[in-house]
């Protein structure tokens, strides 16, 4: 039954589409049809990604998952460089991180990490992606520590991004390739064989319609977002820290969900710290070397509390998954620990 209402619900997003579109609705009826939306979308992800992973192993697959389901973050990010939000889009970025590290992580385990030992996990997988973001942290403290002082979006910082965008990116693809070679040999050597389930061109094949209608989706609830913001209360830096970095990553979210509840802890941690791990290396850059092109140029220059909560999340998951087991009150505890970074966004406000 419940698959037959997710599936019902798909239909949602046409509906989404067409109150904005064709009947102008409301922003905050906006904001609520979009986010509704992305519920059963994020699941249909999920699905294709769990296919996926059947044929190519779990590295291969939380790999997959994260490319797919970060393209609407990279969408989003550069129609607000281009609506002139760099808050927004540090901010966002900054959240998605840190999303992904501890909630999306986190409600894994609590999904998946059933008994007293724990689920066993890819530990060298795991902590090179963490490792990752840390070094991903440092790096953008060179235009970052500038920015703490004067104009933080002036034209030096913007200059001065554009090669730590190039280092993080091609870190991002020497370890990338590494990885996935190493996940191709496991899985081989494993002798998994794929289930009755779809073939891997259908499950990829719904995985890239899936994001192109996510990021429709995701784009619509973005548009709203300000006037939601609006009624609310709420700071522009709370929205894009929180909210929009929750709305972006709906698709992690969601599809690691689903894939822990089944017992497939394994992939369902690989999507979350490849994708935080994706935003932080290549998304981040990325949108800061293409916002050149859309225009205004994007600073990397973070905030310390921005910086913090990254670097922070990353040490403070890689010591309770230093054993290469995943357990549920690990989980709890990081989700208690993001619900704590979120007030803390909530107090900071905007800059």
């Amino acid at each position: 039954m419940g698959r037959k209402l997710l599936w019902a619900s798909l239909v949602l997003a046409p509906i989404t589409i067409l109150l904005r579109y064709v009947v102008h609705a409301d922003d905050n009826v906006l904001f609520v049809s979009a986010a509704a939306a992305l519920v059963p979308l994020a699941w249909l992800i999920g699905e294709a990604t769990e296919h996926a992973g059947e044929h190519t192993g779990p590295g291969i697959g939380g790999f997959l998952n994260a490319s797919f389901g970060n393209a609407p973050e990279l969408i989003i990010a550069l129609f607000a460089v281009n609506a002139s939000l760099p808050d927004v889009v540090r901010g966002s970025l900054a959240g998605s991180v840190v999303s992904n590290i501890l909630l999306v992580l986190g409600v894994a385990l609590i999904f998946g990490g059933n008994g007293g030992d724990g689920q066993p996990l890819d530990r060298f997988s795991m902590m090179l992606q963490l490792g990752l973001v840390l070094v991903a942290v440092l790096l953008f403290l060179v235009p970052s520590v500038p920015g703490w002082h004067g104009d933080v979006e002036r034209h030096s910082l913007a200059v001065l991004s554009i090669p730590v965008s190039i280092v993080l990116l091609f870190l991002y693809a020497g370890t990338t390739v590494f990885g996935l070679r190493r996940h191709k040999r496991l899985h081989q050597e494993s002798g998994d064989t794929p289930g009755e389930g779809w073939s891997l061109a259908v499950a990829l094949t719904v995985l890239a319609a899936a994001t192109v209608v996510t990021a429709l989706i995701s784009e619509t609830l973005v548009h709203s977002l300000a006037s939601f913001a609006e009624s609310a209360g709420l700071s522009e830096f709370f929205i894009a820290t929180v909210i929009v970095a929750i709305v972006g990553n709906a698709a992690e979210h969601g599809g690691a969900i689903v894939i822990a509840s089944r017992g497939k802890l394994p992939l369902a941690t690989e999507i979350a710290v490849s994708s935080s791990a994706q935003v932080a290396l290549l998304v981040t850059p990325a949108v800061a070397l293409l916002s050149w092109i859309v225009k205004p140029a994007l600073p990397l220059s973070f905030r310390p509390i921005e910086l913090a909560a990254m670097g922070g999340s990353a040490l403070l998951v890689a010591m309770l998954l230093s054993d290469g087991r995943g357990r549920s009150w690990e989980g709890f505890l990081l989700v208690a620990v993001y619900v704590g970074v979120a007030a803390g966004f909530y107090v900071a406000g905007d800059r």
